[in-house]
């Protein structure tokens, strides 16, 4: 769709200077039209941009089974597109699909910048995530070990730590000062490819993309071109300041599209200052579910447009019921500012700090009323689709050491943690760590809930571990595992030598 832009503007920019040179006088209405503001006033360069901005870009390496697996495997570059973590896609009502089959052990690459001249580094946390070992490779060649300070999956951003001074900082932009149209440019490692430099438009911003699993992040959405290895590289503006970090893409491919989306570097610096303090982010949480609202339901709710979030679950115990928040209620403001759709306030109320006090304006059987709400602190084990560690059944519970085969820690979940995973009350079984190479390969992750092994149902670790106790190596197992709203079955085949 670029190319017929592109072959507006050059005839548009071609015809004014045609006129300009054959008819030096002009009239009375060309006088005028000239006059108004040229909407394009000429292609850009950005040399000189990349020039000083480029040395403040890095390639950022996260080294997977480092210590258990000796035998050298060829880095792949992460892979930065939305759909390709889990499931494949036939599995999808969108475009875009994950990792498909076992993942080699070996190397994710990607790409990252300084923020700080004294060693700081910011990148995305699928970059890094599971890494035993991360390293952090400068324009001028060098490369040092880094220390991962912290890591936030909500919002996709790691802070790492190398050990230099004297390095060359990017400057941070304002992300909130974006408008749909401005010109935004990419810089980082596509396929391996270093200091590779793309540009296109800000197609929008304040992007929800539930699909992401990140529904804190108001995403900025690009054309610019971003493809494997771009993950965590920085998003600058015509100034040659940060405004984004370049994190997933819509694709059917698993190749650009032409949808790309960055996290606001606003929010990233923000999750940057927790993470520097605590080495974690923690948000704010009003304890009700969501939904969108559509003609016919503003029409059964009396609502006199579709804007707003429908409440339909409030939490029990939760900031929200302590606050009076009801089942039906629709929240059309908060602190003032418009809330336009149900995703709009998720990303607002993951920014303010637990404790923080906020002003929710509703409809409550069509009637306006504000309410105030003193915000609690979200859990990220709650979170649907988040890789989360189940919650024990009583306080205090550790994993054990597996003694199974595939070395799949179980831990048992809670009536809580079922509920937010849609099980029944004697459903399932979380996995807190797998020690085994061949369940990592397969794809299974920590906070992953196993349903059946085989054709037998399992509802705690000790029924997981009995289940798995009669594998061997060579034979292959099928886990039928539930994660997020989905469920697919994984085929598990441990070996010999299967052992960190």
């Amino acid at each position: 769709m670029k190319a017929p832009l592109q072959t507006a503007v050059l005839v548009a920019l071609t015809a004014a200077a045609t006129t300009a040179v054959v008819l030096p006088v002009a009239t009375a209405q060309q006088s005028t039209v000239s006059s108004a503001p040229t909407p394009v006033a000429g292609l850009p360069d950005f040399s000189q941009l990349v020039a000083q901005v480029g040395p403040g870009v890095v390639n950022v390496m996260a080294e997977m089974g480092a210590k258990a697996a000796p035998r050298q495997v060829q880095a792949q570059p992460d892979i930065p597109d939305i759909f390709r973590r889990f499931f494949g896609p036939d599995d999808f009502p969108f475009p875009g699909g994950p990792r498909q089959g076992p993942q080699p052990r070996g190397a994710s690459m990607g790409s990252g910048f300084i923020i700080s001249s004294d060693g700081y580094v910011l990148t995305n946390h699928h970059v890094v995530d599971g890494a035993d070992e991360v390293k952090v490779k400068l324009s001028d060649g060098r490369e040092f070990t880094a220390k991962v300070v912290g890591s936030d999956e909500q919002s996709d951003v790691a802070l790492l730590k190398i050990a230099a001074t004297g390095l060359p900082a990017l400057r941070i932009g304002d992300s909130n000062a974006l408008k749909p149209g401005q010109w935004a440019i990419a810089i980082g490692s596509p396929f391996g490819l270093d200091h590779s430099v793309t540009a296109g438009i800000v197609s929008a911003v304040g992007r929800s993309n539930p699909y992401a699993g990140q529904k804190y992040v108001p995403f900025i959405q690009t054309d610019v071109a971003i493809n494997q290895g771009n993950s965590g590289g920085p998003l600058l503006n015509v100034h040659g300041e940060v405004i984004g970090i370049n994190s997933q893409i819509f694709s059917n491919s698993g190749g650009y599209m032409g949808v790309s989306f960055a996290i606001p570097i606003d929010l990233a610096m923000g999750a940057v200052k927790q993470l520097k303090a605590t080495g974690k982010v923690s948000r704010g949480m009003i304890g009700v579910t969501l939904q969108a609202i559509d003609a016919e339901s503003a029409k059964g709710l009396g609502l006199p447009d579709t804007r707003g979030a429908l409440i339909n679950e409030v939490t029990p115990g939760s900031a929200g019921e302590k606050a009076g928040l009801r089942v039906g209620d629709v929240v059309r403001s908060i602190d003032g500012t418009q809330i336009r759709q149900s995703s709009d306030l998720p990303p607002i109320i993951g920014a303010m700090a637990p404790g923080a006090r906020t002003t929710l304006g509703i409809l409550r059987d069509g009637k306006p009323r504000e309410i105030q709400v003193t915000l609690g602190e979200l859990d990220p084990s709650l979170l649907p689709g988040a890789s989360r560690q189940p919650g024990p059944s009583r306080p205090g519970d550790q994993p054990e050491t597996p003694a199974n085969p595939l070395g799949i820690v179980g831990q048992d979940l809670d009536a809580d943690a079922r509920r937010q995973a849609g099980l029944k009350p004697d459903e399932g079984v979380g996995i807190a760590r797998i020690d085994g190479l061949a369940a990592r390969e397969s794809g299974l992750q920590p906070g992953d809930i196993v349903l059946r092994v085989g054709n037998q149902a399992v509802s705690s670790a000790s029924g997981l571990g009995r289940a798995l106790a009669g594998v061997k190596p060579g034979q292959t197992v099928m886990l039928l595992v539930r994660r997020g709203n989905s469920t697919r079955f994984f085929a598990v085949t441990p070996r010999a030598d299967d052992a960190e």
